[in-house]
């Protein structure tokens, strides 16, 4: 028994050394690469955990052939200006809200349809399996490359004027929504004034009260201290935003199939990873925006809100193609 269980072990053990010199020897005559991820968020925020662990993982799988350095807060520009960059290649990556990508690639934008995905997991089904994927490559068209899903996440309204329980309570709010023609169609039927603007100048606007609130997930909500500007936050959990790990194909083109392979691996690791932390901190970040003073409304008629977003459905369905339609097919 011992005899053979050794044996064993010392098969694994070559086989395991041969497999680890192999995947080595795929980057040992690699000359060293750089690569410049960039987001709009803060250290605090999940496309930061995200990005940190895509980092590591790179690092790692590639022997160091290939590096990730972390661009946080705009500081190579918001997210269109970044997507831009990476198409001509003066960027070469980032972790974005879906909701810009699809001024890019409208098929996209079937993901922020108001009240689509019932849970994080109907979400997690659809974008990791054959329609997110297409959607992924369609990316290709527009000089990017889709690598995988990261979680934006379900978001939720805030704002500095009054309780919101239904549609009613939104008469004439001015909301911040991201630059996507979806969104601004809902709120506007919602009742609100929608107003699209870049994150960096909400953050401003906000601060000086020229918008009364914006909508976005729980971790965002307190990695940026809303609270500090915003007085109520209603649980609406209205859209579910993917983001994306993304890069410009002139830098994707110029790194070999080996490196390629492990960018997109790490990428949904990544994705994954970010995942995870969301979840596990949504509770005590709500706990920690309740006891700045926050008033949370988490039973708000979200069946009132679901019916007047119907017309969202009749304007966009169409432009999508089948995408909708497979969608939810898929959720039944």
């Amino acid at each position: 028994m011992k005899k053979t269980f050794s044996r064993g072990m010392l098969a694994l053990s070559v086989s395991l050394a041969l497999a680890t010199t192999a995947q080595a020897s795929e980057f040992a005559d690699m000359d060293p690469v750089t690569l410049r991820l960039a987001h709009v968020v803060n250290e605090q925020d999940g496309f930061h955990i995200a990005a940190v662990k895509f980092q590591e993982l790179v690092a790692e799988r590639t022997e160091g052939a290939v590096s990730v350095d972390i661009y946080p807060n705009a500081s190579l520009g918001d997210e269109r200006t970044l997507l831009e960059g990476m198409q001509i290649g003066t960027v070469d990556m980032g972790v974005i809200t879906n909701g810009p990508v699809a001024n890019f690639v409208e098929e996209m934008a079937v993901f922020e349809l108001p009240f689509l995905f019932p849970s994080p997991e109907a979400a997690y089904a659809v974008l990791d399996g054959e329609i997110g994927q297409e959607l992924l490559d369609k990316l290709a068209d527009v000089n990017l490359k889709g690598l995988a899903y990261a979680e934006r996440g379900f978001r939720n309204l805030t704002n500095s004027e009054r309780p919101v329980n239904s549609p009613e309570d939104m008469d004439g709010l001015r909301i911040r929504v991201m630059e996507n023609p979806v969104y601004v169609d809902t709120f506007r039927e919602l009742g609100a004034n929608a107003i699209p603007m870049a994150w960096t100048e909400a953050l401003t606007a906000m601060q000086q009260g020229t918008i009364d609130g914006q909508e976005n997930p729980v971790n965002v909500i307190h990695s940026f201290k809303l609270n500090e500007t915003q007085t109520y936050m209603t649980l609406s959990r209205h859209t579910y935003a993917p983001a994306i790990f993304v890069m410009g194909m002139p830098v994707w083109n110029q790194l070999p199939d080996a490196a390629q392979e492990v960018l997109v691996q790490a990428a949904r690791e990544a994705a994954e990873h970010e995942r995870r932390v969301n979840a596990e901190m949504e509770a005590e970040q709500l706990a920690e925006l309740r006891a700045a003073g926050m008033e949370i409304i988490d039973d708000a008629d979200l069946e009132a809100f679901q019916a007047a977003v119907a017309p969202v459905y009749e304007k966009y369905g169409e432009q999508f193609g089948d995408y909708l339609e497979r969608i939810q097919a898929a959720l039944q």
